[in-house]
């Protein structure tokens, strides 16, 4: 292959979902107008790749761990080691990070996992205050972006029994803190956080303005930190990713990637589209050789259950992400060859993560056509690739 040929990944976070009545039986992704996903199937071949591997859960830290190319069977370690790494943190060997989500519950009702999408500037306020109070030498709290926080804690507890928050919504919440060997300080730190983000202004203001206050933190997604060998090593490329989502910044950091920040990236429906797209065009223009273009969208509607946002979240991530894409590197002459997949599966009913297979689309340069015609679940039954496994996508598309 030509040294000049560029590599795009493209992930619609979650995207894939089931058919639904709200949608005249229909999947999102079937019922989104997404002329230019289906052009690349139509113009390439893909099929469905079983992302998830069984002994793991499905999250979007497996996920983007298999499309980045490596078996989360061998390398994963817990998300929140991955934010970690995305945030700059140094992490020594005894260090165990976690993810600090701040949420918002009524009673021992878990409500939302976001605590209403916070902002990142009110949620930096929060986690400052709340590492103040209970941050030691050992146990240090770190803002990151919106809700999506990290504490690490200096031999602390490992091999916990925790759940994503985004998983037990609508539930008791004291069913579901973590459990295992050590475990009652992480318990004792979510409950001593309550009274100080209870009397936090910031709060005050979101409740007088009539938006959920972030009443709660909920540490989970615990793990030491990961290595992993480079693209550069591994496939001889100079790579760069970008995201919203601190683990799949994380997971490029921790590979050699270089992580560009997008100005106004958010994570959800009011994202930087645009900005994604120009970013990724001006890093080939640098000279860059793989790009990971990651939207989080999708996936954020299907947690809250909502399918005609995730409808929209897919026709904004083709008509302001790939169009942008497909024209500016038509635009360039550059060849490249291009890979769309999503993580996992968010589906609306279940408002959290499931394991079955997702459509995928390889495209672009010595790439030939398939019987696969559209971008959807259904029409990916027709693909001529049906994979067992995700992290084998990297390998088709860099080495085909």
């Amino acid at each position: 292959m030509a040294p000049q040929t560029r590599f795009l990944i493209l992930v619609p976070d979650g995207a894939a979902d089931y058919a639904l009545d709200e949608l005249d039986g229909q999947t999102p992704l079937q019922a989104a107008r997404t002329p230019h996903m289906d052009q690349l199937a139509a113009a390439g071949k893909g099929g469905l790749v079983q992302m998830i591997p069984p002994s793991r859960h499905p999250g979007s830290d497996v996920g983007n761990l298999e499309i980045f190319g490596y078996d989360s069977t061998q390398y994963y370690t817990g998300r929140a080691p991955l934010e970690a790494a995305s945030m700059g943190l140094d992490m020594g060997p005894d260090d165990i990070a976690f993810r600090c989500n701040l949420v918002y519950s009524e009673g021992d009702t878990l409500v939302d996992y976001s605590a209403g999408h916070i902002e990142s500037e009110e949620g930096r306020l929060l986690v400052e205050q709340v590492g103040a109070a209970l941050g030691t030498d050992e146990i240090r709290f770190f803002p990151g972006v919106g809700y999506r926080h990290i504490m690490v804690f200096r031999g602390g507890p490992e091999g916990l029994v925790s759940y994503p928050p985004h998983d037990i919504m609508g539930q008791s919440a004291r069913s579901h803190l973590p459990t295992g060997e050590g475990v009652e300080i992480i318990h004792d730190l979510m409950e001593r956080a309550k009274p100080i983000l209870a009397a936090a202004r910031t709060n005050l203001e979101r409740s007088n303005r009539g938006e959920r206050p972030a009443n709660g933190i909920w540490l989970w997604g615990e793990g030491r930190p990961l290595e992993l060998p480079s693209a550069q090593e591994r496939y001889g490329l100079q790579a760069a990713v970008i995201s919203a989502v601190d683990l799949v910044r994380g997971i490029g950091a921790c590979a050699g990637y270089e992580v560009i920040d997008v100005p106004g990236v958010t994570g959800y429906l009011d994202t930087n589209y645009e900005g994604k797209a120009q970013f990724a065009l001006d890093a080939f223009r640098g000279g860059k050789d793989l790009l990971y273009v990651h939207v989080e969208a999708p996936d954020e509607a299907g947690h809250n259950g909502d399918a005609s946002a995730k409808v929209q979240a897919i026709e904004d991530f083709d008509a302001r992400v790939v169009a942008p894409l497909l024209s500016g590197l038509a635009e360039d002459g550059v060849p490249v060859r291009g890979l769309m997949t999503p993580d996992h599966r968010t589906p609306v009913p279940l408002r959290t993560h499931s394991r079955e297979p997702v459509p995928f689309v390889l495209w672009g340069q010595g790439v030939e056509a398939d019987p696969m015609q559209a971008y959807n679940e259904v029409a990916a039954t027709q693909g001529s690739l049906q994979l067992e496994n995700g992290h084998q996508l990297i390998k088709a598309l860099v080495r085909a």
